[in-house]
């Protein structure tokens, strides 16, 4: 203990070890099953600190995870045995440039912050749909958001970043700057360092926007679907659309569509006049402010409860499936354990994807994504369970979209996919066997080898490996 203290005094800011008050606090998590029994937290106050707190994990052994927003339900951001290092305490700012249009964030902030700051100036960038995620994992990791059609990814908005890289070095990473790290964190995740500042464009943005639930009976599913995909074949960038199927609190599944469009209402439902006619038991679409937009799913993304979350891509929306779906997820929701949400995006691909794959770590795809989400309210012992119902959702997917996926389509995005990455407490290097190989393999596909190399340069010994870890060459 008298060596944690030492340690402590040379931190500026708090030191938590399982005796502390503040301990059960400071390992919780928004999935409840991706709380891991730390040996120290570190609540950081500047790059410095995290520094310091590398050294010492290096020196005892201990591995390391790093916590922002603490949002993935696999648990990158929590680990058994070791040390984190936890932004969300207090690098948790966000701090905007109105005449140049950059916004300064704390990488320990979440969007909510931004997207409330940023409206401000009447701003905005590409964040997240459930705003009490991180801006840190959401970004590294790609980064889809209701602004991605007019604006591309997170990523194509982030211009600088500050990390902490393993050997104690605090870098400025940009197109000009050690550009094979900005290169490399765009996709390629937490693999390379801690991002204690991320620098982003912002774009003007309209104070108030059209957006919303619609609930639709399953009699009216084959006429949604018929329209969505005559919707997709004109869709503007200024759009965006999420079928839902869920369950209701009595066991039944819902049809849910969630609508956006960036203008106003008497606009928005001119654009989706067709979708309101087929006639929606409940329609809560409506024009709010802009900074209310991406906490419409909050509700279904509490904290607290746990999560087991799946991706998968789709090339077109298939009815035969969706109704598949909505009997499968009535069936689960009727054990009464089980919660499950299959979400359907539709953003505009074209921005995103006149980026060259090569030109970030982030494999772009053609195809649409999905969520898997299967949430329950206690019981960690519960994860193999909830996996399996995943399987299942996924499985039903798949078979309505063919042979039109290719491998790492069949993945899904890399924010989205929930597998077991806890990781031997006695080494502090991530395992390199045949599973993690493959899985990183599909994440970053042609890109990988390009990973591997700039992994050497920066974590030789790979002490970051808790989010698709990446082998170094």
């Amino acid at each position: 203990m008298s060596d944690i203290s030492s340690f402590a005094r040379t931190i500026k800011g708090d030191v938590v070890t399982p005796d502390d008050a503040d301990y059960a606090n400071s390992i919780a998590r928004w999935a409840k099953n991706a709380e891991r029994n730390a040996k120290v937290v570190v609540h950081v106050k500047d790059a410095e600190d995290v520094v310091k707190s590398i050294a010492y994990a290096k020196d005892h052994k201990l591995p390391i995870a790093i916590r922002g927003g603490g949002h993935n339900a696999a648990g990158a951001s929590s680990v058994e045995g070791g040390l984190v290092i936890d932004l969300k305490r207090h690098i948790n700012y966000v701090r905007i440039d109105a005449e140049k249009k950059l916004g300064y964030v704390g990488g320990g902030a979440i969007w909510a912050q931004v997207d409330q700051e940023a409206i401000k100036y009447g701003l905005a960038t590409v964040g997240g749909t459930v705003n009490h995620t991180g801006v840190g994992g959401l970004t590294l990791g790609g980064g889809y958001g209701w602004l991605a059609g007019r604006h591309g990814l997170t990523i194509d908005n982030l211009k600088q970043a500050t990390i902490v890289t393993a050997n104690g070095s605090i870098l400025t990473a940009s197109d000009t700057e050690n550009s094979d790290l900005f290169w490399a964190i765009r996709g390629g995740g937490s693999n390379f360092g801690v991002a204690t500042e991320l620098v982003y464009q912002l774009h003007p943005q309209r104070k108030t926007v059209f957006a919303g639930n619609a609930v639709y009976t399953p009699d009216k599913v084959e006429k949604l679907v018929d329209l969505t995909k005559k919707w997709l074949d004109n869709v503007g960038e200024d759009e965006g659309m999420i079928h839902v199927v869920a369950a209701t609190p009595d066991g039944k599944a819902a049809f849910i569509v969630i609508f956006f469009y960036n203008g106003s209402e008497e606009e928005g439902r001119a654009h989706y006049k067709e979708f309101f006619d087929v006639g929606p038991v409940v329609d809560n679409v409506r024009e709010i402010p802009y900074e209310q937009l991406n906490s419409l799913q909050n509700p279904q993304a509490s904290h607290g409860r746990c999560y087991y979350l799946k991706g998968v891509s789709q090339a077109s929306p298939n009815y035969k499936a969706t109704m598949e779906l909505i009997q499968k997820v009535a069936e689960i929701a009727k054990g009464g354990v089980f919660k499950p949400a299959i979400l359907h995006e539709y953003c505009p691909n074209a921005k995103i994807n006149s980026v060259p794959v090569s030109a970030t770590a982030f494999r772009r795809q053609i195809s649409s994504n999905i969520l898997t989400n299967v949430a329950w309210e206690e019981g960690v012992d519960k994860a193999a369970e909830a996996r399996e119902i995943a399987k299942e959702l996924v499985d039903i997917v798949l078979r309505g979209q063919g042979n039109s996926l290719d491998d790492a389509e069949k993945s899904g995005y890399t924010n989205y996919d929930h597998d077991d990455i806890d990781i031997p407490s006695a080494s502090i290097a991530s395992p390199t066997g045949d599973h993690w190989a493959k899985r990183a393999d599909l994440a970053f596909a042609s890109n990988y080898p390009k990973l591997q190399q700039i992994k050497k340069v920066y974590d030789p010994e790979n002490i970051f490996n808790r989010w698709y870890p990446i082998t170094p060459a």
